[in-house]
């Protein structure tokens, strides 16, 4: 009997091959959640190291381009913020004293607005000889408003004028100039509009003559505005600063 219970219980001992027995499970370890907040952490991580690369690469290009070398090539680029960027490179390069080297966008603003005044000061003639074209009172009167409104511009202009003209040491340009000089080539533009608008409203005979040069004016005071406001970036283009 001993033996029977002993054969039995030695039938009972765990087979090593039974693979439900706790001790040969194979176990399979999975890896932990990731966590959302390391996940974000290292892609901003990489983001920011690649948004840097591209900075320091740019400045890298940037600090390496060469400025403008040759007056003409300086001239384009400074007109190339204008409007009329034919006009300004013809104006200013055709009335250009040989010896001033146009390698200075502050000089070729001054220029161009020197331009600018000579342009306005024979369209402020314009209105005294209209007035034997006219069709009556109300336009001659319109005329004579035209007249004192371009002097007025006139005014102006030379005001802005008179501010580039320094002397040694002094600042061509610097922050506040460049303010007084924005109020004074608008306003001259006002002053040219408001003309039109009182020749219109009376039905003048001579609207258009005085549109096309009025247009014309426009032409380069815009010109000089545009390089006026663009010359911070143009002087950094050239490797320069206010001075």
């Amino acid at each position: 009997m001993n033996s029977f219970k002993i054969f039995i219980g030695y039938n009972r001992l765990p087979n090593p091959n039974n693979e439900n027995h706790p001790s040969t499970t194979a176990t399979t370890h999975k890896p932990p959640p990731r966590n959302p907040l390391i996940a974000a952490a290292i892609f901003l991580t990489l983001l920011l190291t690649l948004t840097l690369a591209a900075l320091i690469l740019a400045l890298i290009h940037e600090s390496t381009t060469e400025p403008p070398d040759s007056p003409a090539e300086s001239l384009t680029a400074v007109c190339s913020v204008t409007p009329h960027p034919t006009l300004c490179f013809n104006t200013i390069n055709n009335n250009n004293d040989s010896s001033l080297a146009l390698t200075d966008p502050e000089l070729i603003f001054t220029l161009s607005l020197k331009a600018s005044f000579n342009e306005l000061k024979n369209l402020a003639s314009l209105p005294q000889t209209l007035i034997s074209k006219t069709n009556g009172a109300r336009s001659e009167s319109a005329l004579g408003d035209c007249g004192s409104l371009f002097s007025d511009a006139v005014g102006r202009l030379g005001d802005s004028v008179r501010a580039v003209e320094v002397g040694p040491g002094e600042k061509v340009l610097d922050e506040v100039k460049i303010g007084d000089l924005n109020a004074w080539i608008s306003a001259a533009m006002t002053c040219e509009e408001t003309c039109l608008d009182g020749l219109e409203e009376v039905g003048s005979t001579v609207v258009g003559e005085v549109r096309e040069r009025v247009q014309r004016s426009k032409e380069y005071l815009s010109n000089s505005l545009a390089i006026l406001a663009n010359i911070q970036t143009l002087l950094h283009k050239f490797h320069l600063a206010l001075h």
